[in-house]
């Protein structure tokens, strides 16, 4: 089975996550505190985490889409309420679960690994808002 995906709600959400990243690490939010515990200068690397972000942006959104979309199909109901559903269940078991396990083994700040997962709880649901919203291929949030 191939999931309906809504193309256009995959590029809204990737904007989103562009969005949602730029305002998580601006110093006046948590960027300050990011780049102490993480050891970094800020814009050190250029536009390779940029394009790198976008990247993996396009990605989760497309992955969370066509899983939202299965959910559906497999549970009925609202779509938006699957998709919101399917991204916690998403970022719970593979997202934060693999951040906290490497975090744990490379010995970083906690407070680093809860403003990591934090923020791609954020994204997550950002994503899944929107792709909830949009509904699938068009037709509408159902």
């Amino acid at each position: 089975m191939v999931p309906e995906i809504n193309w256009l709600a995959v590029i809204v959400a990737t904007v989103a996550t562009i969005a949602v990243g730029s305002t998580w690490y601006t110093p006046k939010v948590f960027g300050t505190i990011w780049a102490k515990d993480a050891r970094v200068r800020p814009h050190d690397n250029g536009w390779v985490p940029i394009i790198v972000g976008v990247v993996t942006g396009f990605v989760t959104s497309w992955v969370l889409a066509g899983s939202a979309a299965i959910a559906h199909h497999f549970y009925g109901g609202s779509f938006l309420g699957n998709s919101l559903v399917t991204s916690i269940i998403l970022w719970a078991g593979l997202t934060a679960a693999r951040v906290i396990t490497h975090d744990s083994f490379e010995n970083r700040p906690r407070r680093l690994t809860l403003l990591t997962i934090g923020h791609e709880l954020v994204t997550f649901l950002a994503i899944a808002l929107i792709i909830g919203l949009f509904g699938i291929s068009g037709d509408g949030a159902a």
